[in-house]
This record gives structure tokens, C-alpha cells and sequence, in this order.
């Protein structure tokens, strides 16, 4: 019985709509997103992405509606099968959004933060010593608490659902539906809202989920079934770092202008059962230094969660310079020093699950503008990572409640509220020319029919006036600390006194610097990495079963799963063009379908489409300037550059050549966790991740919890 009440478990539910069975094939037939006929459904707000961030803003949504008696229609769309099984973190979670959100948590039934942290220590690793040094003020965690994050997203699904916002695991968001003709004043350098001076563009009308049954050539197998198009006023984008929607709005609306490029980390992560006398409940141990070397930005984790298991993980700078690191590698190399071999090692010591997912670091610097034509980023999609900290839930769900305030408010202007997001009004922060875009909105409790959609550049406004603003301020310089000559002990140096400080110095500093390049589609990471040939390659110690095992027996722990038979999700073509026309701009994102509909964003125009061609300057340059990157970065083996036998993988191709000089690339895309490494990291930056069938994927919360859950079970 304590299990089934520590885990609880969100309500199955079912989209109301007929599909279009009558559409499915009996052999493959051509397939066009734009020209697809699917259901719609109309909705006043459309969540995409089940995690703390999205969560919060849905149940935000439904809180003002039942406070004030205006109705909100809340859709949360989940890619995952279940809420919280793409949620990938042993988190230390500071619980002052909760407070905000839920005050009354601690007492409600089912919440999983039962573990208070009680102690916090720093390590600094060399290979065979754990030197302890003080940890930095930002660091503190009296008051936190050790939780895995997909069992909080799970609640907080349940909570969601219980005040009538409808969540929808198994339904990823796949497109941006569009506007037909550009309806939206916009002026990307504005810092809040569309400007008359800026020009019309077409703005964001909803998403439509994926489409179910397409073949690896990307056609219509008997089984295919159409997405469905969610079309509402406002579109809140909650898919975490890189999201495949969130990279697109960025790009297609240019907001990074004036801003730096996003950087990435990449978490490995396991965890373990330990025997009895090595587990602290509560422990917090954080390390610097080894095995990464004095260039390569990173640490360690040790969280000891209750029940006597124990979270462990390494975070590695994707701005790394050296094409030989192994992300992977590293983290079971971490494993053989003597402080992790004692805790690992010895009777009851059991490995339980494995996951790995990229992370935002940019901070302050590189967040993107927040709003966007009919909707918003919030959460790690925009990226509020306290890299400092090492936490960043609190920041998302704060900027998921200031989103939900904001967007209510733009639904039922004039209607008076107390916020919990923030300690201002919206009317004080709302630029003159949102009203404009806002026009219609002011007849909506009239008009239930009116879908124009809403301008949510207070969101924007509002956003430096909030708590997660007020926390990535100021740390803001810790993290580029770390990229200048003096490389990590400079950086810990200056971290040091920085937060010693709290941030208040009077500059700024800047991250990796792209100048002349544009921010909203240039990877820094990527241009970070050099050729191999100018780097030291790196011998690895070999494995240690059980304390470090082959990357294929960890992969096996994730639970992934992706339909045989099901296109490939991984794409080798221009990373933003699926929300761009050939020429690249908004306005001529329609180039296949004409006016008088809302449309779906092409994701096979011709600037981006797969090709032979394509595929071999990946390998070309990949093989022979990175040695194969990817084949060893990629923390679940999806990538490997193997001997050319002559067989063709691209869609259409009829003999030309995809490989390159007797090498080609194969993608294991049913290995695939969704970390986003690809995406970010390739040195050519022609990887495009892309959402695979709904469901699809790692399955975390029966692996971090599934087995405490079977195992709690035996006991009680």
C-alpha cells in the first residue's frame, strides 16, 4: 500500500475524436503532411510537454479559471507514453515554486518529496583522491529535497487532471500549425511585443500531433493514422532543452536576436541500490575536476534518495574541444575511482536503471525572447537552468505559472486575480503595441468562438520582474567563467567570488562568442568541437562489469522502445528548415498549400529534405575531419560509421551513392533516448531531431521507479 500511494499513477484518457479510418491505405501510398485531412479540435491553450514547466502552467490555467469562473480549455500534450517517462533527473529540487503553486503539498496524498536533503558536501577529484573543498553559497541545500523528477511530473499530472486540464500521454507535438496568411505584428528586437513597424507575419496557431503508420520511406502503411490539429489561442512550448517545435519558433521568429547561442551539457545518469551502511538519506555530494580534464567543463553527482538507493551521474560541457571524449566513457571511468568503486561495490550493490539527457547552461545570456506569435517558451525550451545551482525545476515552473497568468489574462482582459508568479500586474508591464494583436481578445468572454491568436508579449515584459530572473542574474557569470584561458580552475576560481558576492559586480560576461553568425540557428557547442587530428585520442580503462558495463547492457535499462517499422525520426538535413520555407522565411512557409486554411509547417521542403547527396558530405566531413563524433558521443549507440555494403537508406534514392569512401553512416533510431546530443553537438550541424510515434522512446519512471516500486512491493 506505501508504494501504490508514493506512486501515483495519472488517469488513462482518450482524445474525443473519430480518426480518419477511412483514409488508411492498403499499400503504401505518398505521403505530405500539408495535404493530410485530419480532425481538429479547437482549444483555448495547448501545452506541449508533461514536465514540471508545462504542468505548472496547466494547473496555473485551471486554478484562475475556478477562482474567477472564466472557462479555460487546457490541453497538455506528453510524448511519452506516460507522464513523467521522458522526465530524466535524480533531482535535488528546491520546493519554492511548489510552495507558490500548491501551498498546501506537503500534506496532499501522493506527493513524492519525502526525502529532505540533509547534508551537502563538494569533492575535487583527482584519480585517486576526493580532496573536499567548500561549496559555493548558491549551493546551500538546507531546505531542498532528493525526489526523481519523473515521479513529481507524474503527480503533478494527477494534479493537473483533477482540476480539468486534459493531459494526453502517447501524442506528441510534431508541427506548428500556422496561420494562412501573416496576421501577426512583429518586430523581433522588440523586448516586448509585436510592433506595427516590424511587418505581419503568420503566427502560431496550434500543433498538430504526430501522424501514426508511416514506413521508413516515409509513406503511408496500412496502419497509418492522421494527427490531430489542436488549434488554439495560445500554444505554450514545454518540450525541454532543444525541443524539436521550440528550435523551430526560435529560428522562424529570430528570437536570440541580440542574444548569445544557447549552450548544452549532457547528463549521464544512473541508479543504484547500495548495501545499508553506505547509504546516507539525504546526502548531497557534488564533484569538480576528474575524470574530465582542465578544458572540459563538468562534474559529478552523488544524491542518496530514500529506501537506499542512490542517484549518481557526471555533466559534460558539449562545448568540449576534443572530438575523441566519450561522454559515456567517461562517466564509468568516473566509477572506478575509490571514493564511487566503495559505494558501488560490495553486498546489496545493484545497478537499476540508466538515462542520459541534454541541459541547458547558457544561463542568463542565451535566453531566448520568450514570446512568440500566438504563444510562448517556458521551462527549459527557453532555458532557465541554474547551472550554478545545478537545478533548474523551480525556474521552470515559475516561468510555467507566469506563462499561465499571462495567458489568462490575455483570455479575459480586465479580470482581477492575485498572482503567485510574480509580485507585479500585467497591466503594468504590457507594451502598447500588444494590443494590436490583442484586439480580438478583448471580446473573447462574448465571442467563445474567437480564435485569433493572443499576444503574450507581458509574458516577456513581465519576466525580469520575476523570481527565476532574479536567480539566473545572479549567477549569471559563473558559467562563462569557465570558458577563457584559464580554463575549470579559473573558472572555480571566479565562480567563487562571484557568488560570494551574489552576483553583483558590474559586468557581464559573455559566453562563446558567434559573431556574425546567427544565434537563433548556430550551434556553439558544435563550433566548438576541432578536428581530431589535431587532438590527443583518448585510451579508455576497460569495463568492469558490474561496476561499469558496455553502453548496449545500459541502453537496455532505459526501457526504450520505438515501433518496428516506423520512419525514421533521426534526419540528416538542415537543423532549423522544418519551420521554414525554401527561401527561409516565415511568410513563405506556405509554399506548398494555398491561403484560406490553417496550415501546417512543411517539414519536407526542399531546403531540408533528406538526400544521397547529404548524407555523404555528412560523412565525408564527419569521418574525415571528426573521426565519427557522433559514433562516439551519442550516450545510447544510435550512431555508428560502418564498411559501405551498397545498401540505400534514403527515402526516393535509386542507386546514388550514400556513403563515402567506403564508409556510411547507419542510424539505430530504435535505440534512440531522446537526450538531443545529435542535434546540438554534430560538427556539421545537418542532424535534425524529429518526434518519432507517440509513446515512443526511453520509459524512465519504470526504470528509476518501476524497480523501487517491485521492490517496495516484495517487502511491504
Amino acid at each position: 500500500m506505501l508504494a501504490r500511494r508514493l506512486l501515483p499513477r495519472p488517469r488513462p484518457r482518450r482524445l474525443p475524436l473519430a480518426r480518419h479510418l477511412s483514409t488508411r491505405p492498403d499499400k503504401p501510398t505518398p505521403y505530405s503532411p500539408l495535404t493530410e485531412p485530419r480532425e481538429s479540435e479547437a482549444v483555448d491553450v495547448c501545452i506541449v510537454g508533461a514536465g514540471p514547466a508545462g504542468l505548472a502552467a496547466a494547473i496555473r490555467l485551471r486554478q484562475l479559471s475556478s477562482e474567477t469562473g472564466k472557462e479555460v480549455r487546457v490541453v497538455v500534450l506528453e510524448k511519452g507514453a506516460e507522464v513523467g517517462a521522458h522526465v530524466l533527473s535524480g533531482a535535488v529540487i528546491e520546493p519554492s515554486a511548489l510552495d507558490a503553486l500548491l501551498p498546501g503539498w506537503r500534506e496532499m496524498e501522493g506527493q513524492p518529496l519525502v526525502q529532505p536533503v540533509t547534508s551537502s558536501g563538494m569533492r575535487l577529484l583527482t584519480q585517486k583522491w576526493a580532496i573536499p573543498i567548500p561549496h559555493p553559497p548558491q549551493m546551500n541545500n538546507k531546505g531542498n529535497y532528493i525526489a526523481s523528477l519523473s515521479r513529481v511530473a507524474a503527480w503533478l499530472g494527477s494534479v493537473a487532471e483533477d482540476l480539468g486540464a486534459e493531459v494526453y500521454p502517447g501524442f506528441a507535438g510534431a508541427h506548428l500549425l500556422l496561420a494562412p496568411e501573416p496576421d501577426f505584428a512583429w518586430d523581433s528586437s522588440s523586448g516586448g511585443g509585436g510592433s506595427s513597424t516590424g511587418g505581419l507575419v503568420r503566427s502560431i496557431h496550434g500543433i498538430i500531433t504526430h501522424d501514426a503508420g508511416l514506413t521508413r520511406a516515409r509513406q503511408k502503411s496500412p496502419r497509418f493514422e492522421a494527427g490531430v490539429a489542436f488549434r488554439a489561442r495560445a500554444t505554450l512550448l514545454a518540450e525541454g532543452a532543444h525541443g524539436s517545435l521550440s528550435k523551430q519558433v526560435v529560428g522562424m521568429y529570430g528570437l536570440r536576436e541580440g542574444k548569445q547561442g544557447q549552450t548544452y551539457g549532457i547528463g549521464v545518469k544512473e541508479v543504484w541500490r547500495v548495501g545499508a551502511e553506505k547509504h546516507t538519506p539525504g546526502k548531497v555530494l557534488h564533484t569538480l575536476g576528474w575524470p574530465l580534464d582542465r578544458h572540459t567543463y563538468g562534474g559529478g553527482w552523488e544524491y542518496h534518495m530514500a529506501d537506499g538507493l542512490v542517484s549518481i551521474g557526471l555533466v559534460v560541457g558539449l562545448d568540449y574541444a576534443n572530438p575523441w571524449i566519450e561522454p559515456y566513457r567517461e562517466f564509468q571511468r568516473m566509477k572506478h575511482h575509490p571514493h564511487f568503486r566503495a559505494l558501488l561495490s560490495g553486498p546489496g550493490a545493484e545497478r537499476l536503471a540508466y538515462g542520459a539527457r541534454a541541459l541547458t547552461e547558457g544561463g542568463l545570456q542565451s535566453l531566448p525572447r520568450l514570446d512568440f506569435p500566438g504563444g510562448a517558451l517556458v521551462g527549459c525550451a527557453a532555458g532557465v537552468v541554474n547551472t550554478a545551482k545545478i537545478k533548474g525545476t523551480h525556474n521552470a515552473m515559475r516561468t510555467g505559472m507566469l506563462a499561465a497568468e499571462a495567458t489568462f489574462t490575455a483570455l479575459h482582459p480586465g479580470v482581477v486575480f492575485t498572482s503567485t508568479a510574480w509580485d507585479g500586474t500585467f497591466e503594468d508591464v504590457k507594451p502598447a503595441s500588444a494590443s494590436a494583436n490583442a484586439a480580438t481578445a478583448d471580446t473573447a468572454d462574448s465571442d467563445s468562438d474567437s480564435h485569433a491568436p493572443l499576444s503574450l508579449a507581458h509574458y516577456t515584459a513581465a519576466f525580469p520582474r520575476s523570481p527565476a530572473h532574479a536567480d539566473l542574474w545572479a549567477v549569471r557569470n559563473v558559467r562563462p567563467a569557465f570558458n577563457t584561458r584559464f580554463g575549470v580552475l579559473g573558472g572555480v576560481l571566479y565562480a567563487g567570488m562571484d557568488t560570494l558576492l551574489g552576483g553583483r559586480v558590474p559586468w557581464t560576461l559573455a559566453g562563446h562568442a558567434t559573431k556574425g553568425l546567427d544565434p537563433s540557428t548556430t550551434s556553439p557547442d558544435a563550433l566548438a568541437t576541432r578536428p581530431a587530428a589535431s587532438c590527443q585520442s583518448i585510451a579508455y580503462p576497460p569495463f568492469e562489469p558490474p561496476l561499469s558495463t558496455d553502453l548496449m547492457s545500459s541502453v537496455a535499462l532505459t526501457g526504450t522502445n520505438h515501433a518496428e517499422g516506423e520512419a525514421v525520426h533521426l534526419r540528416v538535413m538542415r537543423g532549423r528548415g522544418g519551420a521554414l520555407g525554401a527561401d527561409g522565411s516565415v511568410q513563405t512557409s506556405d509554399s506548398k498549400a494555398g491561403p484560406g486554411t490553417d496550415t501546417p509547417v512543411d517539414a519536407d521542403a526542399d531546403a531540408q529534405r533528406e538526400t544521397a547527396a547529404r548524407r555523404r558530405a555528412h560523412v565525408q566531413t564527419n569521418v574525415g575531419t571528426y573521426a565519427g563524433l557522433l559514433q562516439r558521443a551519442c550516450p545510447a549507440g544510435v550512431y555508428e560509421y560502418v564498411t559501405d555494403d551498397g545498401g540505400r537508406v534514403v527515402p526516393g534514392n535509386d542507386g546514388e551513392e550514400e556513403g563515402w569512401e567506403g564508409t556510411k553512416l547507419v542510424i539505430n533510431s530504435q535505440n534512440c533516448i531522446h537526450c538531443k546530443l545529435c542535434d546540438i553537438k554534430v560538427p556539421t550541424q545537418d542532424i535534425t531531431w524529429t518526434v518519432p510515434e507517440g509513446g515512443g522512446g526511453p520509459k524512465y519512471n519504470a526504470g528509476d521507479i518501476g524497480v523501487w516500486v517491485c521492490n517496495l512491493e516484495r517487502v511491504y
